[in-house]
């Protein structure tokens, strides 16, 4: 029978014009089904190439002007896809091996050391093969979130090390400013202009986005299962489907039930 798949769409971003020559000849020759829908000289031109194009794959350099390939990494992993979309596979091009942490072969992310090695590059595209296959099933690839690879790699890149995560959020509750601890957060929200904050005690609203949220908060601890939702994996209480097929958590000490979007589908594989 033939399959009907369409043929896998890529973005390829670095500010090097030669780099991205390389990698797209590599890439023809690796995968030649492969469709390079664009090419992007900085972070900003990737994330923008993202939005509009929907690809499959994106291949980021690691050090670009604008925004780093790890800052472009967070900015499309926080893109207002409809829940129906899946975000991209990322790679990283780097010319630096000590960025390929071990987190790479957790299967989250891949890596291609420049210049591009056909063997190295081969593997790469074996690995992306099996994830696209599976995507959005029940066979689904698991790996741990993708914010905790971004979050140590910009720990690597940044000159000064990792800034401390929060411990505590200034809260509205009713009329009042309260200070909540982080620990006793269930689950953060969005809700329209405002995140909602759920405690077992205490509901309560902020101004931060989640997209702001989700780089502040320590990500072993709060795992994005949602665009609009993050939850502290020690409120998790069980993870069920519903009629629909999709993923949805308990949370212990609440009633409510919060929805896992496809692209975070992978995260309870195994729990």
């Amino acid at each position: 029978m033939t399959s009907t798949r369409p043929a896998p769409r890529a973005v390829i971003a670095d500010d090097e014009r030669l780099m991205r020559e390389q990698m797209r000849a590599r890439l023809a020759e690796a995968w030649p089904e492969l469709q390079i829908v664009a090419e992007a000289k900085n972070g900003l031109e990737a994330v923008s190439a993202v939005a509009e194009h929907r690809p499959d794959i994106v291949f980021l350099d690691i050090r670009m002007p604008g925004l780093t390939g790890v800052e472009a990494a967070r900015q499309i992993a926080q893109l207002e896809l409809d829940d129906e979309a899946l975000l991209p596979e990322i790679v990283f091009v780097t010319a630096y091996d000590q960025y390929a942490v071990e987190a790479f072969e957790q299967g989250v992310a891949d890596y291609v050391l420049k210049p591009a090695e056909r063997e190295r590059l081969a593997l790469t595209v074996q690995r992306l093969r099996e994830r696209l296959a599976k995507r959005g099933t029940a066979d689904a690839l698991p790996g741990p979130p993708l914010q905790q690879l971004l979050h140590k790699l910009a720990a690597q890149l940044s000159p000064g090390g990792a800034t401390p995560y929060l411990q505590w959020i200034q809260a509205t509750v009713g009329a009042n400013i309260q200070m909540i601890p982080v620990a006793d957060v269930l689950f953060f929200i969005s809700d329209e202009k405002y995140t909602r904050v759920q405690t077992a005690q205490v509901e309560a609203l902020i101004r931060k986005p989640i997209k702001e949220l989700v780089d502040e908060l320590d990500p072993q601890l709060f795992w994005q299962i949602h665009r609009s939702t993050l939850v502290n994996v020690n409120a998790v209480a069980g993870v069920a489907r519903d009629f629909r097929g999709r993923q949805i958590v308990s949370v212990k000490g609440h009633p409510e039930k919060l929805e896992v979007s496809r692209s975070y589908a992978g995260l309870f594989k195994g729990m």
